[in-house]
């Protein structure tokens, strides 16, 4: 059975030896805001770059050499993934455009190495800017991007804000799939950050259940029908909140109206046709998790991400667990290991 792995994480090979690629990725934190990036040197000499927010409290590491790309084919050989998906993971909210045409030149030129195994997205600031649309147009008609990059927020603003309509008319004309990535935290984050796993993995839950709800509720799919987008963390556990968000009417006359029941109908069909989820790292959610999700949205709306590099193992235990420990149908396990992101991204994948 095909196995696609929508979430590989990708950043410059030369990032650790090129001072303008890593004072790009350095100078672009927003250290007004509580961000602070640093460069540290591990016991084993490796280097790793590190966020934090607030100062002390990290949220990311990237080690040295985990980003190549033969660790990349060497980690997929070893779980028995056959391609793979690249983005840039959370650094994408802030990087500029010119530190972006590298990541995504190197991004292709890893995806050319790789003898059509891995796949390439491009990573773009999302203001709209002319510059901005001609490097989404390069990277999706002259590259062969498969599709776009988005943080589920920016700064204070989530993606249904008025500032990201020039870009997403774009993305709605060129019709790509858009992979969202959630960032390490949401926006209102302060009272997550005290203990280290509810902070760097409910961060990403909160922000991602926001994130998808606030596109549900805006409407913005009316104005932008042909926006896929592929939320990770599940859509931050989406699964467990769709009937409660998808609005309903009483069967009694009420003293007042305390919550909006209309729009349930149009919250389904967004669901339906635009919003899908990446099964990020499943093994980490449990068996009686997976299967709800998949029973509630649709094995057709959830596509196999393992979140490499993060942890080596998450890759192979996530495709152990989504071939041989969930119990679903063949078909829905195909669906999830390879033809979800076929379909999405139209691969160029031999059937």
């Amino acid at each position: 059975m095909t196995v696609v792995d929508i979430n590989i994480h990708h950043l410059p090979e030369d990032l650790f030896t090129n001072p303008k690629i890593l004072n790009g990725f350095l100078d672009s934190a927003p250290r007004g805001f509580g961000e602070i990036a640093r460069v540290a040197t591990m016991d084993n000499g490796k280097k790793q770059l590190i966020l934090e927010k607030p100062q002390g409290y990290p949220n990311l590491n990237y080690v040295e050499g985990d980003y190549s790309a033969e660790s990349k084919l060497a980690a997929m050989d070893d779980a028995g993934v056959d391609y793979g998906i690249m983005r840039v993971p959370v650094w994408q909210e802030w990087l500029d455009l010119e530190t972006c045409k590298a990541v995504n030149d190197n991004a292709f030129d890893i995806a050319k190495r790789s003898d059509g195994r891995l796949f390439a997205t491009a990573c773009v600031p999302p203001w709209g800017g002319k510059e901005n649309i001609y490097e989404v147009e390069r990277c999706v008609k002259e590259y062969g991007a498969v599709g776009v990059q988005l943080a589920c927020h920016y700064g204070q603003l989530y993606l249904d804000d008025e500032v990201f309509e020039p870009y997403l008319k774009v993305l709605n004309e060129l019709n790509v799939p858009v992979i969202v990535h959630h960032t390490p935290l949401p926006v209102e984050w302060k009272s997550i950050i005290d203990y280290t796993n509810f902070r760097r993995e409910y961060g990403r839950i909160m922000d991602q259940g926001i994130a998808v709800g606030r596109e549900l509720f805006s409407g913005m799919f009316e104005k932008f029908p042909n926006l896929r987008f592929v939320h990770t963390m599940l859509g931050g556990n989406f699964f467990a909140n769709t009937a409660l968000l998808t609005p309903h009417k009483s069967n009694k006359s009420e003293a007042m109206a305390r919550l909006d029941q209309s729009g349930g109908d149009k919250i389904k069909g967004y669901l339906e046709n635009n919003i899908f989820f990446d099964l990020t790292h499943p093994h980490s959610w449990g068996k009686d998790q997976i299967e709800c999700a998949l029973k509630v949205n649709g094995a057709d709306h959830y596509l196999f991400g393992s979140s490499f590099p993060v942890f080596y193992g998450w890759m192979s235990q996530g495709v152990e667990f989504v071939r041989d420990t969930i119990e679903i149908s063949d078909a829905d396990r195909e669906l999830v290991l390879a033809g979800n992101a076929i379909r999405l991204f139209n691969l160029p994948i031999p059937a």
